[in-house]
């Protein structure tokens, strides 16, 4: 991947894993970013809080630098709105693994085309990672090896949680420091019929 250097404004990197266990360095390798911004959440997640950030951050003449299509985001109408905002305020939007660039003021039509097309796969990928998830535990369960989805949180963060709750913090400031939804929160707080 060649270095890309922004002529008017910085560029700033947005990166983003659906676990923190996963890794964020082989998104964007070898460039020269002047901010950036990593989120550690599922796509579909409506609460992102660094892509929020980044979107209040990036200015006219900047050059957001995005690994590929599915890290912006899943759904193609989200993906066609962010970057369209994006070049309203004269952000330029490059997606490295596609080797698409959007600029100007709104998508010109061979990148319009190649957008469709791109965010076609994507969501196609994803349906069909998900219908091998659902077949690998169907399998699995018949087999007595399912034994469910890993728990976000230890028993002790639980715990910690709970304290927090109890103390009056606020939702979204647990779920930020857990890395964890705002609605596991409140999952915690039902299952263990704690007042809100």
């Amino acid at each position: 991947m060649g270095a890309f250097v922004t002529k008017n404004g910085q560029n700033v990197g947005y990166r983003r894993v659906s676990m923190d266990t996963q890794n964020l360095e082989r998104q964007l390798v070898g460039l020269e970013i002047d901010k950036m911004f990593d989120d550690f959440c599922s796509g579909k997640n409506v609460e992102r809080p660094q892509f929020t950030a980044m979107m209040q951050y990036l200015r006219d003449g900047d050059t957001l630098h995005v690994h590929s299509l599915d890290r912006l985001g899943r759904n193609m109408n989200d993906l066609r709105n962010t970057i369209e905002i994006l070049q309203q305020r004269g952000v330029a939007v490059l997606f490295h693994n596609e080797n698409i660039k959007f600029e100007g003021k709104s998508l010109n039509p061979i990148n319009n085309l190649l957008f469709n097309l791109m965010c076609s796969f994507a969501e196609f990928e994803r349906s069909v990672l998900l219908e091998r998830q659902k077949e690998g535990i169907a399998v699995a369960k018949l087999q007595g090896k399912y034994k469910g989805r890993r728990p976000a949180l230890s028993s002790e963060q639980t715990i910690e949680v709970k304290n927090l709750i109890a103390l009056g913090v606020s939702k979204t400031r647990i779920a930020k420091q857990f890395r964890i939804s705002r609605e596991t929160v409140y999952q915690i707080i039902r299952k263990h019929n704690l007042g809100i």
